[in-house]
């Protein structure tokens, strides 16, 4: 008897810790419900006022956070802490990577025709000037005093800044159904934007982490970040190629549509690989990846747009709890930081100085129309996952929590009152019709039911 204790206090062991796994996943799923319906609740006051539905959705998660009815720690009401909201990282991981796949369908060789020489100018230009103009006002703080904010810092933040958002784009041109030459320009160059930004990145924080060291890495700020841009390209084209290429095996929708969303899981969970190969750090972009994923199988796949059509549908939910989640990781606590809200404030007025100017100069060096020139680098101003990951790799330098804190209030402004902006300007372009009643209750209004007498 005396021998076999040990095993059945194992066994005990083993109860507890299994029902306390359960209760989490239990806790999770009721969270992530009631996150749901908090979104889709705030969307409906947000209608009443005619703010897009993506701010509504960052509200209802700041109001089930942790800073606000998650601080109460009521069980299953909101999130108690930020480590259970990023815990949840999976689920904003793979909306991110639909949304890639689907800004990458706007890559059509039809469309590259026409505007890709103009894309590809203003992605790139808007971007380096939106870098150089946060660069110089955060240099001359510092000068001002060195004690506010450090060079290497100041020069991260500038690259930071050329950052854009393609999800909360993404969900304002869809939710409004904008149609035109700008959403077109816009869409293509919001997804050229992670490439150029991080390029931007990578050689600021390599410069940023020089003087703080004293010596630049040759391989970290140019060869890593080139390659990590090329080999996510080639991957994303791989996969579209090899996507199509199964399509063709299956005729039912239902396995197409399971297929497509199985390769933009896969492509998602690859792209969180990093590995050394030589000395050289090695990782993927992930909206690189399913973007070009995207742009492939919608120019060799005859059937895309009936897929991505469905696959739009099929996703909602989860961009929903995407946006809530990351309204939930908004930290308030930053507030009560005067110093990062000086420094926060001069680096969202000097931004979006960059993007705007840095929009019209590139657009009228590409002889864009005069409603292009003077709507497009207000679209482009919300910021918020590319440029949070961005921070976060900064907070290695000496102040980079200051860093760190100054993205996360940018990106509490920016993302609560960006997508508002980018509905005005797609709305004075005249490419979103004006809002009236729709309903899809009385557009698929049901037959009555037969009654047997």
């Amino acid at each position: 008897m005396e021998g076999r204790r040990p095993a059945l206090s194992c066994v005990a062991a083993r109860v507890p810790r299994r029902k306390v796994s359960v209760q989490k996943v239990e806790k999770t799923l009721i969270c992530l419900g009631i996150a749901l319906i908090v979104g889709l609740l705030m969307s409906r006051l947000a209608k009443l006022v005619h703010l897009p539905a993506v701010t509504a959705y960052l509200v209802g998660g700041l109001l089930i956070g942790p800073f606000c009815l998650g601080a109460l720690n009521i069980p299953y009401i909101g999130f108690n802490s930020l480590e259970q909201v990023e815990g949840l990282s999976v689920i904003t991981q793979t909306a991110l990577g639909f949304i890639a796949f689907a800004i990458g369908n706007e890559f059509r060789v039809s469309q590259l025709k026409t505007m890709g020489k103009q894309a590809i100018t203003v992605g790139i230009l808007q971007a380096v000037i939106t870098t150089i103009v946060v660069d110089i006002a955060l240099i001359v703080l510092h000068l001002i005093n060195p004690a506010l904010l450090s060079l290497p810092s100041a020069i991260t933040l500038g690259a930071i800044a050329a950052a854009t958002a393609p999800a909360a784009t993404l969900m304002v041109v869809r939710q409004y159904k904008a149609d035109g030459p700008l959403t077109k320009l816009l869409l293509m160059v919001v997804a050229i934007d992670d490439a150029v930004g991080l390029v931007l990145f990578s050689v600021s924080f390599g410069i940023a982490g020089a003087l703080e060291m004293g010596s630049i890495s040759v391989v970290s700020v140019i060869l890593e970040p080139i390659i990590e841009i090329v080999i996510s390209l080639v991957l994303g084209a791989l996969s579209g190629l090899a996507l199509n290429w199964l399509e063709t095996y299956f005729h039912s929708r239902s396995k197409r549509l399971s297929l497509t969303v199985a390769f933009v899981l896969l492509m998602v969970g690859i792209s969180s690989m990093e590995f050394e190969l030589g000395g050289v750090k090695i990782g993927f972009s992930l909206l690189l990846v399913c973007m070009m994923t995207g742009t492939v199988f919608c120019n060799v796949c005859s059937a895309s747009e009936e897929l991505m059509s469905r696959l739009d549908r099929w996703t909602g939910p989860i961009n929903i709890l995407f946006f809530v989640l990351s309204g939930a990781e908004l930290d308030l606590n930053i507030l009560s930081n005067p110093l990062v809200l000086l420094i926060g404030i001069i680096y969202i007025v000097f931004r979006s100085l960059g993007k705007i100017s840095g929009s019209y100069i590139s657009c009228a060096m590409t002889k864009c129309s005069d409603h292009i020139k003077k709507h497009l680098g207000i679209t482009l101003l919300p910021q918020a996952g590319v440029a949070l990951g961005m921070a976060l790799t900064a907070t290695s330098l000496a102040d980079g929590s200051i860093v760190r804190n100054v993205v996360l209030f940018s990106v509490l402004v920016y993302e609560l009152i960006g997508p508002s902006l980018t509905k005005r300007s797609l709305l004075a372009a005249g490419e979103i019709k004006p809002e009236g009643k729709t309903s899809a209750r009385e557009e698929n209004k049901p037959v009555k039911p037969i009654t047997l007498k």
